[in-house]
């Protein structure tokens, strides 16, 4: 089945078949699966095929596939999707996905040529950072020569700002990423793009307010379902932030089909909603999708 004409673009999805629940490449337990409502459906993974139907009839062209680093390997709890996971399965369909790398500020200079190598062989488009699974927040002098690398190879770096929740019942995390947090490290890295993830809840005003600071923020609507977005976050999407805000679900917290027609109860301005569900991404990302022709406003 062709993916659908310039559809939709999900900046946050991430990789759950079964083969990475049967392999421990997954952070969450049953206890955020209840949380955040999973359907029993899905809580031991969908196929990928199965995955890209869902893409299809949700209007979805394209997902951006995280290759995440959940905490430092050596800590119990701590878990890693494995690049060449994510490469396997972007080389099988390379027009409906694209990776984004994890970072893991642990590894050091391993962990810089890691991520080099995922952006030059194997064709990455981000890099991803958890700031939670870590206990850094986003200033931390132990990400910096991420940053700079990032700089350096051209890719935007996003990241989870806002609070996170309980991932594992024996292992909980403190939240440490406000997004006013982000204000000194554009400061300081004025071209590194950032993508600050997951709303920036509840401190949204403080991620929109990076946004309108900084040319190279941005925000991104994922990890909540869009007919639960603040006034605010929509409003600025819809209005003078429609070129700083794109469209995620991290999948399989928000099923990607339920994530559109919320999106479109909205009622977003052409021109915005055009840039928020596909434009942006492909901007921000610099990917070579089509992008959609619509008149500004």
């Amino acid at each position: 089945m062709p993916a659908p004409a310039l559809g939709a673009i999900d900046i946050v999805v991430n990789l759950r078949t079964p083969k990475e629940f049967s392999g421990g490449a997954v952070s969450s337990d049953s206890s955020f699966q209840d949380k955040v409502r999973q359907d029993s459906s899905i809580r031991q993974g969908v196929e990928i095929e199965d995955y890209m139907k869902m893409m299809d009839e949700a209007g979805i062209s394209r997902s951006i596939l995280c290759a995440v680093r959940c905490g430092d390997l050596r800590v119990k709890g701590s878990t890693e999707l494995k690049y060449e996971r994510v490469l396997e399965v972007i080389k099988q369909y390379p027009d409906r996905f694209s990776g984004a790398a994890g970072v893991d500020p642990t590894r050091g200079m391993q962990g810089l040529r890691d991520l080099e190598r995922a952006v030059k062989e194997y064709g990455f488009v981000a890099a991803h950072w958890y700031p939670h699974w870590f206990g850094m927040p986003p200033d931390a002098p132990q990400i910096y020569p991420y940053y700079a690398k990032c700089c350096e190879l051209d890719i935007p770096i996003m990241m989870q700002v806002g609070q996170n929740l309980i991932y594992q019942k024996d292992r909980r995390l403190p939240t440490v990423a406000k997004p006013i947090l982000l204000d000194q490290v554009a400061i300081d890295f004025p071209e590194l793009r950032v993508v600050g993830i997951h709303l920036g809840t509840p401190w949204v005003d403080e991620m929109i307010s990076m946004c309108w600071k900084h040319e190279n923020v941005f925000m991104a609507g994922d990890a909540y379902a869009p007919k639960y977005w603040p006034p605010q976050a929509v409003h600025y999407a819809n209005s003078y932030g429609q070129d700083k805000f794109m469209f995620g679900t991290d999948w399989p917290v928000v099923d990607p089909r339920r994530a559109m027609k919320e999106v479109e109860a909205h009622n977003f301005r052409p021109a915005a909603k055009a840039k928020v569900l596909r434009n942006n991404a492909i901007k921000v990302f610099k990917l070579k999708d089509k992008p959609l022709d619509v008149a500004a406003p």
